[in-house]
């Protein structure tokens, strides 16, 4: 048994927990040090290329963009016009909010109520997550009765939040008109703006069960695409050719990959990949991402034919995989709704 004192209490929900040793959870154990032998540099791509005025180096950089969405589902985007400036004061705004105490955070409904820790539907260590988060919706970000003593977090959130919210359009225009569609068409359809969009502030505190316990649990994201600034730590991983392959960090990029809502829009064309953030025994891992979502009436259908996935709102989306992750302990996701 583990009994540490940690904020928030992770530790002790994990004594409660393991016990439980699923063969899932014991390979993961096993592998943990051999199953990601090197740094895997993800495409890199300079979206400079999209506002140039020479049609060959928009249209060259458009191409690399969805080349990335088919074959990795994760890229880097670097000269993304939000400045260095605004990501460093979002992330020290973050960790003064993290360094609350465990009570303050949980019970004074900050930033909606919308803290989180741990896993709460995990039987077993294999699906807990070794974290905490404030998943915030951006209609509440600009009021300032849900920040307290956090004023100064106010306006960097309200800046940030608009900076994510331009670029992940940029991206999605680039995405969509790729698949034979107008922007317009796909915004009448999709509403994707502040009133149905998300920011999470995340941390990873240091974790002595390390070998034991993931940070943040393998998934795919639920959206359409989000938009990761993450420290220098390092912990992520995602899926490459049925390997786990680690991600470095790289201090100017901004990590984008795509949500199952994009793949089932795209008929399976872009890739929605499972990924996860591995524990650190050592020192806290923070990151902030940015989910694209529609709103929850929204119609998903694929834009070709003959269609994978049934027809399905946003809404009906989210209702299976909470069903899911609380009946089996994990999302099952796109695999309910193929035809």
């Amino acid at each position: 048994m583990v009994m540490l004192e940690s904020n928030p209490p992770l530790a002790q929900v994990y004594d409660k927990i393991s016990s439980v040793k699923t063969t899932r959870e014991r390979a993961h154990v096993l592998q943990s040090e051999d199953e990601c032998e090197k740094f895997e540099q993800l495409p890199l791509i300079d979206l400079k290329g999209l506002t140039s005025n020479d049609d060959d180096e928009r249209a060259t950089c458009a191409v690399k963009i969805v080349q990335a969405s088919s074959e990795w589902g994760f890229f880097q985007v670097v000269n993304h016009g939000i400045s260095s400036k605004l990501l460093s004061q979002m992330r020290r705004e973050q960790i003064e909010l993290f360094n609350a105490s465990f009570s303050r955070k949980s019970t004074c409904g900050l930033l909606n109520n919308s803290y989180r820790w741990g896993t709460p539907t995990a039987t077993s260590p294999d699906n807990f997550s070794w974290s905490e988060a404030f998943h915030i919706p951006l209609t509440k970000i600009s009021d300032q009765a849900c920040y307290g003593e956090f004023s100064s977090l106010r306006e960097v959130m309200v800046e940030y939040a608009a900076a994510m919210q331009k670029l992940a359009k940029l991206l999605a225009s680039v995405l969509v008109t790729n698949l034979d569609q107008k922007m317009e068409d796909f915004e009448k359809s999709i509403c994707c703006d502040e009133s149905t969009c998300f920011v999470r502030l995340n941390r990873y505190p240091a974790c002595p069960l390390s070998q034991e316990i993931y940070g943040l649990v393998p998934h795919t994201d639920s959206d359409f695409l989000t938009i990761l600034h993450q420290d220098q730590v390092g912990g992520l991983q995602l899926m490459k050719d049925s390997k786990w392959v680690s991600v470095k960090p790289n201090k100017d990029a901004l990590i984008v990959n795509i949500g199952d809502l994009f793949q089932a829009w795209s008929n399976d064309l872009y890739k929605s990949v499972e990924h996860k953030v591995m524990a650190n025994p050592k020192v806290d891992r923070f990151s902030v991402a940015y989910f694209l979502c529609p709103s929850y009436d929204s119609l998903i259908k694929s834009c070709k034919q003959p269609s994978i996935y049934r027809n399905f709102t946003f809404g009906e989306y989210r209702n299976k995989v909470q069903e899911d992750s609380k009946l089996i302990g994990h999302k099952v996701g796109l695999p309910r709704f193929r035809q």
